[in-house]
């Protein structure tokens, strides 16, 4: 999205010019699901499709914020920090400065006009990348200087505390630090990270499957329990154990009998997908095609049955990707319950690979599904 565009929109609105402006992309996870809150490993990348704030700073103690996309506004007080059904869309803004204000920063009050090009309800992340461009949109506000990694903090902390959702910090961390043409292996638990390339020729390609989700509603913090619960029974044999991520594959096989199903079930993905992580970075820079669709379909069927976050329509989208012979890779990203499938396929095969799944998809689900053609991005950036 272009710096003219957000600061068009904002003069539209407003009658004035914006102060400051800031962008952040929406991500892709390649592989690596529901790991990030287990303290593990993931691979995302950014994507060239983002959300971008612009903003002026206003007297009195009221922000004004206006969705260009919605043609909603709303406003708020400074003390009145509270979610609003009507705008749930403005939580994500207020939860950024409740957060900034948690940490003693003072946002001047703004009026922000906030526009976005990344398909909604589509588990590509517009969430992070509205609150990691909210938070770059108050630091030039409010004077501050705060570290790469502080931003992605803040943003998770935005949305764990104020809107809700019990996310890692997966995607805030691709948001921010986000490589053109690479994506990001990611250690949640240190914040380690290594950009890995996208092997040569491959493009990717996200299938929206038209089911929208919605993460608050949905039983995305039951399956955060869950784990804590797994984390919680095994420490008994495993004192060692503070998150799933501590847990070995041959230790976890041993002590599946004395878990609940459901909780033995939610383990063993999270604790196999970790090692599919280093096992798909392995076969991407060895250039393993056939490994890396192996472990991508594993990581969905696992998803599928241990996690129960799939649904018929992204099964169904998974199933027609793999029939194509030039697709290397295929499985549902984000949190699933809706939302897209993500496919790593030969770039000369990409509209062939497309009308097929689109026409598979409408004729086993009835259903219209939109196909975007990915190119990974670099990460958020004041405009």
């Amino acid at each position: 999205m272009e710096r003219e565009a957000v600061l068009a929109a904002f003069r539209d609105l407003t009658g004035r010019d914006a102060e400051t402006a800031a962008y952040a992309p929406g991500r892709v996870n390649l592989i690596g699901e529901h790991t990030d809150y287990n303290e593990g490993f993931v691979l995302p990348a950014a994507i060239d499709r983002g959300v971008a704030l612009a903003a002026r700073r206003v007297s009195g103690d009221a922000f004004t914020l206006h969705a260009v996309d919605l043609r909603e506004s709303c406003t708020f007080g400074r003390s009145s920090l509270e979610r609003d059904g009507r705008y749930p869309w403005a939580d994500y803004f207020k939860g950024v400065v409740w957060a900034l204000a948690n940490r003693g920063f003072s946002i001047p009050a703004c009026e922000v006009a906030v526009t976005g090009d990344i398909p909604r309800g589509a588990g590509l992340s517009s969430s992070a990348a509205y609150e990691v461009a909210a938070v770059l949109l108050c630091q030039s506000l409010g004077g501050l200087d705060l570290p790469a990694q502080e931003i992605a903090k803040l943003a998770r902390e935005a949305e764990n505390g104020f809107v809700g959702v019990a996310c890692g910090i997966m995607d805030q961390m691709a948001a921010v630090f986000g490589e053109k043409g690479r994506a990001l292996l990611l250690d949640c638990r240190s914040l380690a990270r290594e950009a890995v390339d996208i092997p040569s020729g491959i493009k990717i390609v996200v299938v929206n499957s038209g089911v929208r989700h919605s993460l608050a509603g949905s039983e995305y913090n039951t399956r955060r329990a869950q784990c804590d619960e797994g984390v919680r029974l095994l420490s008994v044999s495993l004192p060692q154990v503070g998150s799933l991520r501590d847990v070995a594959p041959e230790a976890l096989v041993r002590l599946l009998p004395d878990l609940p199903p459901v909780v033995a079930k939610r383990c063993w993905h999270v604790v196999l997908e970790n090692a599919r992580v280093h096992e798909a970075v392995a076969a991407m820079r060895s250039g393993d095609l056939a490994q890396l669709r192996t472990l991508m379909a594993a990581s969905h069927f696992s998803l599928r049955d241990d996690y129960e976050v799939s649904c018929p329509e992204l099964d169904i989208l998974v199933d027609l990707a793999l029939a194509q012979p030039r697709c290397h890779g295929a499985r549902l990203t984000g949190a699933g319950f809706g939302g897209s499938t993500v496919n790593l396929v030969e770039a000369e095969a990409v509209e062939s690979f497309s009308r097929a799944v689109l026409a598979g998809y409408r004729e086993r689900s009835g259903r219209s599904a939109d196909v975007h053609v990915f190119e990974p991005s670099a990460g958020a950036r004041s405009l």
